[in-house]
């Protein structure tokens, strides 16, 4: 089984990304599933939606935590099933970079060697001020989703993925698809 994780901060485009990655193996004959956390069809991943709708400290550990479980959940119950070629994760190992900083390395090196992962780890990366300017429009707003937390979360983030292949943003939908898929095509190929 193919595992691909598209991960990153709020508004960089990792649903649409992953939609269109999920697209291109099913034009391809593939059987793919799709998991974007956090998922509500499960009571970790509701727990999670629900604390980031909150706010304080507590809501941001409650959502961090209870966002971890809804991806092992999706582990467990997904990877390396017959009767699916690709796997597709969204939000899955950057979630600790919203724990504490003196935290977040260590929850991440514990996760990384505990989940599975592959060469088709992508972070997607855009400035705060661009996030920001990307969901003004929303009429939820995550606990997360203010200039400080993204410049913090990011900060971190990008100090996690060093192994990732990073994907700018900034760019339309077309250029950061095609920027994708060609890494893609290449790893198939070797």
């Amino acid at each position: 089984m193919r595992l691909i994780v598209v991960d990153g901060l709020d508004g960089v485009g990792k649903d649409t990304h992953a939609i269109i990655i999920k697209e291109r193996y099913e034009k391809l004959g593939e059987k793919v599933i799709l998991r974007s956390h956090p998922e509500d069809d499960n009571f970790f991943g509701r727990k999670a939606k629900k604390a980031l709708l909150g706010l304080g400290k507590f809501n941001k550990i409650k959502a961090s935590i209870f966002y971890l479980l809804d991806v092992l959940m999706s582990v467990r119950k997904y990877y390396r099933k017959k009767e699916y070629d690709t796997l597709i994760m969204v939000r899955y190992l950057v979630g600790t970079a919203y724990i504490p900083e003196v935290f977040a390395k260590y929850a991440y090196r514990f996760f990384y060697n505990f989940v599975p992962t592959s060469e088709y780890m992508f972070f997607l990366d855009a400035p705060p001020k661009e996030l920001l300017r990307r969901f003004e429009d929303r009429t939820e707003k995550e606990i997360f989703e203010n200039y400080n937390s993204l410049l913090k979360v990011r900060k971190k983030a990008l100090k996690l993925v060093k192994n990732w292949h990073i994907i700018d943003t900034t760019g339309t939908v077309e250029e950061t698809s095609k920027k994708i898929i060609n890494i893609i095509e290449k790893l198939d190929k070797s």
